[in-house]
């Protein structure tokens, strides 16, 4: 994934529109994201369908956050296009992103992000927050101190 600075920028932007859906905070980030669009030249009424869209999904579904979960990379691709076709709107996306921000709930403030590589992979992940803990293990650590877990005595013999 490109973790260039606009990048970024629209994964926090998706991450703050869909957290903000079904919550006090979204008729703010609605109508904020609704204006970000428009005035690049969108349709507001489609703009405004598909928050409305992507709202009724996470208020009628049982698993809302697993939804949440599921609308975010569709509104960065979104969010990273309108970047693309007009960088102008960076400062206005962030300024969206800060306000409705603080709006949420204390539970929606911030994400959890788990990223796994297995098998000798590397991963590389874009993280919108402002806390990132980074635990590394190699294949031969892992693999080492599971199977070898109390087999070295040392000089105890």
């Amino acid at each position: 994934m490109d973790t260039d600075p606009l990048t970024t920028l629209a994964m926090a932007g998706a991450h703050t529109i869909v957290a903000a859906m079904a919550t006090n905070a979204w008729e703010s980030a609605q109508a904020a994201a609704a204006r970000l669009f428009h005035r690049r030249g969108h349709a507001l009424e489609a703009v405004e369908a598909q928050l409305r869209g992507d709202a009724a999904l996470v208020e009628e579904d049982e698993d809302a956050d697993g939804v949440r979960t599921e609308l975010v990379g569709p509104w960065r691709r979104r969010l990273a296009a309108l970047l693309r076709e007009h960088p102008e709107a960076e400062d206005d996306l962030r300024a969206m992103v800060e306000e409705v921000r603080h709006e949420l709930p204390q539970r929606q403030q911030g994400w959890v992000q788990n990223n796994t590589a297995r098998d000798g992979g590397q991963l590389f992940a874009v993280q919108g927050g402002g806390s990132i803990h980074v635990s590394q293990v190699s294949p031969s650590e892992s693999r080492g101190s599971a199977a070898g877990a109390g087999a070295d005595h040392g000089g105890d013999r």
